[in-house]
């Protein structure tokens, strides 16, 4: 029985649960600096500033991660890219645990979101080629390893911690934790689909490209800009959140519970998306995630209570949770299954930068202007370029279409 290596198998879904835990272990790399910052930054004795950088360059590695480990998939396959990756991110925490260079450490987190990037973008488009029928669940979970990761470890590594959290031994953790879950799991990802199932999907998306009266290039083009464009308004409160309630009085604490209850609804968000992409159609559900997005940003203009705080904050990761996922499931439903990894890895990088620039130009908003409405303000302006390239996705081919019939 698992030797059958056809879509939507058993087997097909024993290796989405084995690539949801190497996700959930490997993506410990994306969460670990915004735990441990407090403690960098009084040990060297920078500003707040000055330390982010190092949440900067994790990003910055996340994001080329997504792009160059994808292209090492289609070369190399998925068990050797995730074996590489994890001895990157190994190398990485503890180079930077036994470290006394902020500069060593700043090149240290660009190897860690290098390496945890292997956790996100190439296990979403690998098994996206295991799945036709469920697609959209199959990548939606793969995707929440990603935020589960940041739910269960800093608070189980940190549980572990007698008195005052150490920041280098938390990375010694953080390493051991991703480095001996995902390597030998990788070693369980080594089958390959049948390659008549890939050409069955290359036939039916170049069907569905065909319809939409577009190019190959031309759709990466528009997926690349309304990628950029959700993700610098995602960064508004994922980012900002803790910041955010310690301007309101409320602390740190509460700030961190705050962004723990986003990505909670992230998580639900996700899994939910995924099924109804199976339903709908990946461009319905990103449409109506990015809509859903943009009205949670309004919902935070007036906030500033405490319950109020909370309410929204899960309303939007329920809302962004399965936006990311639909982007991958379109590449698949309207592109050619070869190199899949280096298209959805092009994708998800121009997330990251969104991210990136977005959780910046929020703090420049915020620095120049005193308050964080500006920077939901802004937020709102790019999700409406967002739903725009999305509405003209979706709608492309049905208007030519509808004028072809009347004549």
């Amino acid at each position: 029985m698992l030797k059958d290596l056809s879509q939507d198998s058993v087997y097909s879904w024993i290796r989405l649960l084995i690539s949801f835990l190497i996700g959930a272990a490997l993506n410990i790399g994306m969460w670990a600096v915004v735990i441990v910052l407090p403690e960098i930054q009084d040990e060297f004795n920078y500003n707040r500033a000055e330390v982010s950088v190092l949440f900067a360059l994790t990003m910055l590695g996340f994001a080329l991660g997504n792009f160059f480990l994808g292209k090492l998939v289609d070369r190399q396959g998925i068990t050797f890219t995730l074996i590489f990756s994890s001895t990157l991110v190994l190398f990485g925490f503890l180079v930077s645990a036994y470290s006394n260079s902020f500069s060593v450490l700043g090149f240290c987190h660009i190897l860690i979101g290098l390496g945890t990037a292997a956790g996100f973008g190439p296990l979403m488009s690998d098994i996206s080629l295991w799945f036709s029928k469920n697609r959209g669940l199959a990548v939606a979970i793969a995707a929440s390893g990603n935020y589960f990761s940041g739910i269960i470890w800093p608070s189980l590594v940190t549980s572990f911690s007698k008195g005052p959290p150490d920041w280098r031994l938390q990375y010694i953790l953080f390493g051991i934790i991703a480095a001996s879950l995902s390597i030998p799991l990788a070693f369980l990802l080594r089958k390959n689909i049948d390659k008549k199932f890939l050409q069955k999907d290359t036939q039916e998306a170049g069907r569905n490209l065909s319809e939409k009266l577009i190019t190959p290039k031309v759709l990466i083009f528009l997926l690349v800009l309304a990628s950029i464009s959700c993700c610098i308004a995602m960064s508004m409160p994922q980012i900002h959140i803790v910041a955010l309630c310690v301007d309101l009085g409320f602390g740190p604490l509460v700030g961190t519970n705050m962004l723990s209850l986003m990505l909670f609804g992230g998580v639900i968000s996700r899994i939910l998306s995924g099924i109804a992409v199976d339903y709908f159609g990946a461009a319905k559900i990103l449409l109506l995630g990015s809509t859903l997005q943009c009205l949670a940003l309004f919902l935070y203009i007036p906030s500033d209570g405490l319950g109020s705080l909370y309410m929204v904050s899960l309303i939007f990761g329920l809302a962004q949770g399965g936006i990311v996922p639909s982007y991958a499931v379109i590449i698949r439903e309207y592109l050619p299954a070869k190199n899949v990894a280096s298209k959805v890895g092009l994708i998800l990088m121009a997330t990251i930068f969104g991210m990136a620039f977005g959780g910046w130009i929020s703090g420049y908003i915020f620095d120049v202007t005193g308050s964080y409405r500006l920077a939901f303000w802004n937020g709102i302006f790019w999700n409406i370029i967002n739903i725009s390239l999305v509405l003209f996705l979706f709608f492309r081919g049905k208007n030519e279409k509808h004028q072809y019939l009347v004549r």
